[in-house]
């Protein structure tokens, strides 16, 4: 392997050249990198950072108009489009200093391949792949973690001048970064990273295959990934792993255990109000059925009046929240967050304006399709504490109950 610079490696594997150029996706010394690369080196194909879903959004300008937030959240992908919503719009405010959109060096390089008539390969995993692996892999602990990060992210006001974001690109400053996320969120960072340093790798490899023997392949990616990229293209080359990656471009399925948790919760919460019914006598069988819907429906009503709900959805929130509880097919967040696009349909401006808005709280409750987005979270985490608080009063109540039938018996005898 060649070091070229300190953001190129020049690697000479099976007969095959592969150049890796290392970018900072906001960076317009990497535009420029890119694209002086591309002509000096003029090889028989470029790889690229890209899937192909959004190599058609980039080139497709209006793209956003076709978005059905209401088929979203239908498609239970609420989470999945906040997460790309914040990404994006943090990538884009970390680009403003300089004048960069986010991906501007991938478009540098498509240009100028079609100026010179060079294939171009995209070899990145599908994005909604990549976030719902690193959704689906984390525990509920990560996930509330990921979440939080994710939105502190979104409303950070700190700048980031265009020279820290070069330095980005250096071997020590990403070290630190990557030491710093493993530690922090590792099953984000074996997802964003690792995942993906060996899916790249083998894609390239592919693209260096495709194009026979003494092929000449040039792979346009972030800088984080040199390192592991790097890696894994040497055990391809000498065998040490296979190019397949069908076990990571997959979401994982759910396991049995949490199918069964996700009735069983449900069929608890019952068991345990019948109970309440059975051993308390009637008053005290209402008062547990009472605390479910109080729990449940106030606390996803006040969810919907934080997000600043409609009055009409915040009533659905406070009826719904309890019984959608015991049902795991559909949660209070799907039918809240649609009831308010239907009856605050986003406009024209609201999407064109998604990630600038996305990069404040005000913007939250200004922009309607991300006003929707929060309803949809915070009722649905108001939920969830409802039912987790109403579970365990039960489960102390049932203990007085039995705690007096044990006391009666022991009396009796």
């Amino acid at each position: 392997m060649e070091d070229v610079s300190s953001t190129q490696k020049k690697l000479s594997l099976n007969g095959h050249e592969i150049i890796l150029v290392g970018t900072a996706h906001v960076s317009a010394l990497s535009i420029e990198e890119v694209n002086t690369s591309i002509k000096q080196e003029k090889p028989d194909a470029v790889a690229i950072e890209l899937d192909e879903k959004r190599l058609e959004s980039m080139k497709d300008k209006d793209a956003w108009r076709k978005m059905d937030i209401v088929k979203v959240l239908r498609n239970k992908q609420g989470f999945l489009m906040l997460a790309n919503i914040v990404l994006a719009s943090y990538q884009k405010k970390m680009g403003q200093p300089a004048g960069v959109k986010p991906g501007d060096e991938m478009a540098a390089a498509i240009n100028t391949c079609e100026e010179l008539g060079i294939p171009q390969e995209m070899v990145d995993r599908p994005i909604a792949v990549t976030l719902r692996r690193a959704w689906a892999k984390n525990s509920l602990w990560g996930k509330c973690k990921l979440l939080a990060a994710l939105l502190s992210s979104a409303f950070s006001k700190e700048e980031i001048a265009p020279e820290e974001v070069e330095k980005l690109k250096k071997e020590s400053e990403m070290d630190s970064m990557m030491s710093e996320l493993s530690s922090y969120l590792p099953k984000v960072k074996e997802v964003l990273i690792d995942e993906r340093d060996r899916y790249l790798a083998s894609h390239i490899w592919q693209c260096a295959q495709k194009y026979g023997e003494n092929s000449r392949v040039l792979a346009v990616l972030g800088a984080g990934h040199l390192p592991g990229v790097v890696s894994y293209l040497e055990k391809l080359s000498s065998g040490q792993v296979d190019a397949g990656c069908s076990d990571i471009n997959e979401v994982p399925q759910k396991s049995v255990g949490s199918k069964i948790a996700s009735w069983i919760i449900p069929a608890l919460i019952v068991a345990l109000i019948v109970m309440g019914f059975v051993y308390g006598g009637v008053q005290a069988g209402r008062q547990m059925l009472g605390a479910w819907f109080i729990w449940n429906g106030v606390l996803a009503g006040i969810g919907a009046i934080i997000a600043c709900a409609n009055p009409l959805v915040v009533l659905v929130s406070v009826l719904g929240a309890p019984f959608t509880s015991l049902c795991p097919f559909i949660g209070i967040g799907i039918v809240s967050g649609i009831l308010q696009a239907l009856i605050c349909k986003p406009k024209v401006q609201d999407m064109e304006k998604l990630s600038e808005d996305a990069a404040s709280l005000k913007g939250f409750y200004k922009n309607r399709i991300l006003r929707v987005l929060l309803v949809f979270v915070l009722t649905s985490v108001g939920s969830s504490i409802g039912t987790f608080v109403a579970g365990a009063s039960f489960v102390a109540t049932i203990s007085t109950f039995f705690e007096k039938i044990i006391e009666s018996v022991k009396a009796v005898f």
